[in-house]
Parts: C-alpha cells; sequence; structure tokens
C-alpha cells in the first residue's frame, strides 16, 4: 500500500507541467470527478478520497480506498482592442482582436484513505490548480505581442499535496486536520517593456521557470444534522509561499505569491429516496495576496513593480454559490448534475494586466456518473461547460482605447476508484 501511495504522488507530480486552468479565479470549479460533476458541491457530502481538497473529515466517511483520475480541460481565451494608436507617453495596444494559442491541458488527482480504527482515519489527497495561463503569439518579427515585447504570455502552475487525519469524535460526527504541502511554478513572457515601472528590470520577464515550495493547513467539520440533512465546513489558511525570485520585479513584495486562503460551507439533504442535494457556498480571498489583489491604478503611478505597493492584477474576493444533484438510479449506478455561479473577480478597470490572466469565468454547468463494476471497483466521469463571459474596460494607458476581455471553457474528467 505503501508503493502504490508513493507511485500515485510521482504520478501526479510528473503531470504537472500540462497543469493549468481558471474557473473560479484560478481554482478549480470542485476537486475530483465526483465533486466535478456535482459543480463543486461536497463540503457536506464526501464520496471519494480526494475530499480533502474539499473538507478533510469528510475523509472519516469514505473507508479505505484509492482514486486515480485526470481532467481534460480546454480554455478558450482572446481579447479586443478597439480604439486608435497614440502618440507616446501613452501606451497604445495595436487594435485588432488576439486569440491565446494553448488550449488544450491535462490536470491530475489522486487520493488514498485507510481506517487506522472505527474512528480514525488517515489520507492523502494530490490536485492542482492554476490559470495564470496565456501564450500571444508574435506575428511582427520580434516587436508583436499585446505590448510589443514578442511572444508574450504567463503560466502558473500548483500542485497540492494534503495528508490528512480525521477523527469521527461522536455518532456521524467528525473533524479533519490536513497540513497543506503546495509547489507551483511560474513563468512570464514579453514583458520587457515594463521595465521602466519595474524595481528590479533584470527579474521581469522572460528568465524562464521559477519555482517556489509552501505550507499551510485546513480543518474541516461534517456530520448529520437530522436523519436527511448533513452539514460541513471547512478553512484553509493563508499557504505560505517561497518568493519567486527570478520574478522580484513583477509580483509585489518582491516575488510573493502565496495562496489565498479559502472558506467551504455546505449542507446536503437527502429526503427523497435516492437522491442527494447539495448546497455549497465558497469564499477566496484573492485581495489578501498583494501580487494578486493590488489594482493597476493608482499603484503603477506610485510604486514600482515588486515593491510591496507594486502593482497587480486587482482581483476581488470571490463567493461561489454551488448546486449539485445525485441520483442513485441503480445500485451500481450514479448520475450527477450541478451549476455554480460567482461573480468574477476582475473589473473593468484592471483589463490592461488581465489580458495575462483573464480569469473571468462565472457560470459552471455540469454533468456526471459513477458505475460500479464490483464491489470494489468504479468508474467516475465528469463534463462541464462554462460559457462566454466578457469584460471590458479603458486601457489606463491610453485612454481612447479599450480593452474587452473574453473566454469560455470545457472539460472532461475520468478517474478510477477501488476500495479495499
Amino acid at each position: 500500500m505503501r508503493f502504490t501511495l508513493a507511485l500515485g504522488v510521482v504520478g501526479a507530480l510528473s503531470i504537472l507541467p500540462a497543469t493549468s486552468f481558471a474557473t473560479n479565479g484560478y481554482f478549480a470549479h470542485g476537486y475530483g470527478t465526483i465533486s466535478k460533476g456535482m459543480a463543486g458541491a461536497g463540503s457536506a457530502l464526501s464520496q471519494d478520497s480526494i475530499a480533502a481538497a474539499t473538507n478533510p473529515a469528510g475523509m472519516a466517511f469514505i473507508g479505505n480506498r484509492i482514486d486515480g483520475g485526470v481532467e481534460v480541460f480546454s480554455p478558450r481565451r482572446e481579447y479586443t482592442v478597439d480604439g486608435p494608436v497614440s502618440p507616446p507617453p501613452a501606451f497604445s495596444l495595436q487594435p485588432g482582436t488576439y486569440k491565446s494559442s494553448r488550449n488544450g491541458f491535462a490536470i491530475p488527482h489522486f487520493g488514498f484513505n485507510r481506517q487506522l480504527s472505527d474512528t480514525t482515519a488517515f489520507g492523502v489527497s494530490v490536485f492542482a490548480n492554476g490559470g495564470m495561463n496565456t501564450d500571444y503569439q508574435d506575428g511582427n518579427g520580434g516587436n508583436g505581442g499585446p505590448f510589443y515585447g514578442g511572444r508574450t504570455g504567463v503560466n502558473l502552475e500548483q500542485l497540492f499535496i494534503a495528508p490528512t487525519w480525521s477523527w469521527k469524535f461522536a455518532d456521524h460526527q467528525a473533524i479533519g486536520f490536513s497540513p497543506v504541502i503546495a509547489y507551483q511554478r511560474f513563468e512570464a513572457k514579453g514583458l520587457q517593456n515594463f521595465a521602466p515601472f519595474s524595481s528590479d528590470a533584470s527579474a521581469l520577464s522572460n528568465n524562464g521557470d521559477d519555482e517556489a515550495w509552501g505550507y499551510g493547513y485546513q480543518i474541516g467539520w461534517q456530520g448529520e444534522i437530522t436523519d436527511t440533512l448533513r452539514g460541513g465546513v471547512s478553512w484553509r489558511n493563508i499557504l505560505k509561499m517561497g518568493e519567486f525570485d527570478q520574478y522580484r520585479g513583477l509580483f509585489a513584495e518582491q516575488g510573493d505569491f502565496d495562496i489565498p486562503q479559502m472558506f467551504n460551507a455546505g449542507i446536503a439533504w437527502s429526503g427523497i429516496e435516492n437522491h442527494w442535494f447539495l448546497i455549497d457556498l465558497q469564499h477566496i480571498r484573492y485581495s489578501e495576496i498583494r501580487s494578486v489583489g493590488n489594482p493597476l491604478l493608482p499603484n503603477l503611478q506610485t510604486a514600482r513593480l515588486g515593491d510591496d505597493d507594486g502593482a497587480g492584477f486587482g482581483w476581488d474576493d470571490m463567493t461561489i454559490v454551488k448546486l449539485g444533484w445525485q441520483w442513485q438510479q441503480t445500485r451500481d449506478h450514479a448520475w450527477r448534475a450541478g451549476v455554480s455561479y460567482g461573480e468574477n473577480p476582475i473589473s473593468g478597470e484592471d483589463v490592461l494586466f488581465n489580458i495575462l490572466a483573464p480569469g473571468i469565468q462565472e457560470w459552471h454547468f455540469t454533468g456526471g456518473f459513477t458505475h460500479h463494476f464490483s464491489e470494489r471497483l468504479e468508474l467516475s466521469g465528469m463534463a462541464f461547460f462554462s460559457p462566454t463571459k466578457q469584460v471590458s474596460g479603458p486601457n489606463p494607458l491610453a485612454p481612447n482605447q479599450t480593452i474587452a476581455l473574453e473566454m469560455y471553457q470545457v472539460g472532461v474528467s475520468a478517474s478510477v476508484g477501488w476500495t479495499f
């Protein structure tokens, strides 16, 4: 069993270079194929060993099992510039519509859980985040790209390893604790023309991949409220990450890029036979991370990129409502559906920098299933669609221009579960 666990973690790490997606900001709309099939709902009802990503207390109720799977994710991003090109000191962009060329990614997940006694369990959940990913081609012999720096874009990849201890402290009541180990990798290209605004132009752009490790923790409760109603809450603190030294002239606080705190709360009701109805609330505190939450203006006028008050992406906090449904059609087959909504974190005043990171999606529509081939082996699938969202606003460095960001997303996921 130790070998199986180690193999899964190594497998997830090996697939990491392909991971990148943006749904609720740069957090996933859910974790694990089962939860994703219900738009990410699951704080009160855990069904696989990826549960610690949402609520570590849920690991107390899933028994001995291993889960592994992958999502194929396709975000379609573009931006449009309207208005004439003005002479310096304005920083005008070339009018037209431009599409990001990277449209397909593979996102792994893995989990393991084992009952240590009637009341305690230990497990590990491995899952990924991302989303600040774009790749705009040059198209002008080295002087093109959004900011006249050639091929332009950013790529953020994140992996989380959450060993989890859970304890049933009473009948149908549990708490869980996960020390979270986080790894992230970042690259930026084509931003060298922002050098006059940077505290360190040598650590602004085109420095290849930079890596950082960090840590934090997540705690949660899950349990029965009545015979037909379950509840769950969890909280993850800010994950303190090492700095991106190769991009200390880009990100505020000299390359700092901590991962924001997150709250989850939900209920699950089974008052209709063979059906579950779930409601979750998720809150993500993007504004507390200066490199993400600082606005472009006035910060670009009052501080340099990389300084403590340097300009960021201007992301607001997000609160997401998730509704999920599960129907156990037969003993061996279950169907799922879900919908979620959260107002996008990017306002019209911050569209310029967010050409690089257009995390603007709001609605997600999902469906899924689980089929048991035997008492021990099951296959789960999920598909989702996030419809086109557009955010527009003025180019703050050339007010006679308007920039519109646009994106839609589709994705499918499959995973295998094995109980023992």
